[in-house]
């Protein structure tokens, strides 16, 4: 089931993965400092399988976030963005309001994301950064040339 909501002049949020533009998506991701080089393919499929956010202007997606979670217990945000020539509207904090809302995330436990320079966004939002306590819990399996090796 999609979600919708509408925003000042003009803007939408949608969570109906149809409506997601794949060109525009690949195109910010594939240039990210979190993304670098990852191959349309694996975007695609990462859009197939994560509630996904996009922010619409008119018709044309200026901005995008996703969920991997199984709606229960867990969800981890990623691939946040705003194209550049959109910010400073309060896109970004439109668009975490409407992620926190959505019903089929309410009352999971645990959310997690990764952010080199937006951590002020989140913050206003209750996220807060991992005391040394919780970090020493938390493993990773880190592979960062994974898209090098399969271009």
């Amino acid at each position: 089931m999609s979600y919708t909501a509408t925003f000042d002049n003009g803007y939408t949020i949608s969570t109906d993965n149809a409506k997601m533009d794949a060109d525009i998506i690949h195109a910010y991701l594939h240039t990210s400092y979190w993304a670098e080089g990852i191959p349309r393919g694996v975007v695609e499929k990462a859009i197939e399988n994560s509630l996904c956010f996009g922010i619409f202007y008119k018709e044309e997606q200026v901005g995008f976030a996703r969920l991997v979670t199984d709606k229960a217990t867990f969800a981890y945000l990623a691939d946040v963005f705003i194209l550049p020539e959109h910010r400073g509207k309060g896109l970004s904090k439109w668009m975490m309001d409407i992620i926190h809302a959505h019903p089929g995330v309410q009352g999971l436990r645990r959310w997690v994301l990764a952010t080199q320079d937006a951590h002020g966004l989140y913050e206003q939002f209750g996220w807060i950064r991992f005391t040394e306590d919780v970090a020493s819990r938390f493993m990773q399996k880190h592979n960062p040339g994974v898209y090098k090796q399969n271009s």
